[in-house]
């Protein structure tokens, strides 16, 4: 049921035009197109692409040159290496490290090198999302398979900071594995999270939903195993919000 009410919006947003990629700005599929095609990414990224999509992902989210960009938890930077490529080097992507992780031996070398060799990235470290100060407000809030984690938090007061974090008109992309029709139970158990669930507590925080994604939805996934056991074949979900002029 829940499956076919995210298919139903997917199709009215589809129909009121609500999916216009990116390409519509100048230099958008060409850059994106070049980013993928990188030689600087590493061989262990590139042998992830034909299932993460990442060209049709990023266009999705409505990624274009000279886009400053937050990353929630980037990670080992997959996403961090095709933002920072695709937004040239007039544009800047902030690479929001939660400080736990920071605080690790060797926690932030990984990413203090991928924003030395790139050269638009800075490395921030924050206390916690739900109260997050940057250099400047962003274009574009990015984040890949960590608003299931969030979620066990204070969702409110991290999608208000989102808010806040971005330029009116601004995007929220949010993307991950996904369990319908179980709301928040998945969150901890299976790190996965319904994608209507997200939609409700995004909007409540004030975004509208402009578009749904299928790139990645896996229909043969059972959406029973924690998709560290079954990756990268989980189904996923994709949703583009915009915060309100």
């Amino acid at each position: 049921m829940k499956r076919a009410l995210f298919t139903a919006i997917s199709a009215a947003l589809l129909a009121s035009g609500g999916v216009a990629y990116a390409n519509h700005h100048e230099g958008a599929g060409t850059a994106i197109a070049a980013a993928v095609a990188d030689s600087r990414r590493p061989e262990a990224d590139t042998a992830r692409d034909a299932l993460r999509k990442p060209a049709e992902i990023v266009a999705f989210a409505g990624v274009h040159p000279g886009m400053t960009i937050a990353e929630i938890a980037p990670g080992g930077g997959y996403f961090t290496r095709l933002l920072a490529a695709a937004v040239g080097p007039q544009g800047r992507v902030y690479a929001l490290v939660p400080a736990f992780f920071a605080s690790r031996p060797g926690g932030l070398d990984g990413i203090n090198a991928l924003a030395a060799e790139y050269g638009n990235v800075e490395v921030v470290v924050v206390e916690g999302y739900n109260s997050l100060t940057l250099p400047q407000p962003v274009d574009l809030v990015w984040t890949t398979e960590n608003y299931h984690d969030l979620a066990n938090g204070d969702m409110a007061a991290v999608n208000g900071a989102m808010l806040n974090a971005l330029k009116p008109g601004g995007i929220y992309f949010v993307e991950d594995h996904a369990a319908p029709g179980t709301g928040l139970t998945a969150t901890r158990t299976l790190h996965r999270i319904d994608p209507m669930a997200v939609i409700g507590q995004v909007t409540t925080a004030g975004f509208v939903l402009e578009a749904t994604s299928d790139l990645l939805h896996n229909p043969a996934d059972p959406h029973t195993a924690n998709p560290g056991d079954v990756e990268p074949t989980s189904d996923k979900f994709a949703l583009r919000f915009r915060r309100p002029q």
